[in-house]
């Protein structure tokens, strides 16, 4: 089992920045890969951003060149750096980590970006 929480959001005006962390615990060994999502209302959730275990990194079109995301030294934080933001980021962001194919999920973090 892997256990995430989201933490670090909150309302910010457009251009902005914010900076999400989720923290990891339980078997976080073998992870292959962890992400965030993020989930607008009336919206299905979507992928933003994806770290895989060797440290690839990709992006959605929607924040590629706006938000990076990387991993803390000790390998049980991810990290999302959020810049320039807009209204139309505004959603509730989720944590992902994929082991041994099962998907884990953290409860959200609701980020609020006013213009």
């Amino acid at each position: 089992q892997v256990q995430l929480v989201e933490s670090g959001g909150g309302l910010v005006q457009a251009g902005g920045s914010l900076r999400l962390s989720c923290a990891a615990s339980g078997s976080i060994f073998n992870i292959n890969i962890m992400g965030w999502y993020r989930q607008a209302p009336g919206k299905q959730r979507e992928l933003i951003a994806a770290l895989t275990s060797g440290g690839t990194a990709r992006y959605a079109d929607s924040v590629r060149g706006r938000f990076t995301i990387s991993r803390g030294n000790a390998k049980n934080t991810l990290y999302l750096q959020m810049n320039s933001l807009k209204p139309e980021d505004t959603a509730v962001y989720y944590c992902n980590a994929e082991r041994f194919s099962v998907n884990y999920w953290g409860k959200g973090t609701l980020v609020t970006v006013s213009s």
